[in-house]
């Protein structure tokens, strides 16, 4: 069901010819670890919506185990002219020695880290307040 969500977004997308009109540099898509195993990750690059992939992880266990799908699945598309995996941008989300997790990951799978994302203090404190930073920010 997820794969066909995503291609008919994809399909409204260029509908509305939103590609032609703004062309974007840089287009997101934003995906879970379980997006792997439903298919829904794989159509976009299948249906050439992407050349390079950059994976955003923290050194979390699921987060990294997520990482890890999502790199071998792009990895087996890559032989077929699909897209590739351009790097890794760490998310700092303040776990023990998780700089030296992500750096492992990273040589291990021979990956490189292209950026990284501070965690922030603000963040924390909407998070225990129960929001997020989407919510914070239209209240602005």
């Amino acid at each position: 069901m997820c794969r066909t969500r995503i291609i008919a977004t994809f399909q409204l997308l260029e509908d509305l010819r939103l590609f032609e009109t703004y062309k974007p540099d840089v287009v997101l898509y934003d995906v879970l670890g379980g997006d792997v195993v439903c298919g829904g990750f794989a159509a976009p690059i299948r249906e050439g919506y992407a050349e390079k992939v950059v994976i955003v992880t923290s050194g979390e266990k699921m987060a990294l185990y997520a990482a890890n799908n999502i790199s071998s699945a792009v990895r087996n598309f890559e032989d077929r002219s699909y897209a590739r995996i351009f790097g890794l941008i760490l998310n700092h989300r303040n776990v023990e020695n998780e700089t030296e997790k992500v750096q492992a990951f990273a040589e291990e799978k021979k990956i490189p880290i292209v950026g990284e994302i501070p965690r922030s203090d603000e963040i924390i404190r909407w998070e225990d307040q129960g929001e997020d930073c989407d919510r914070r920010r239209r209240r602005f």
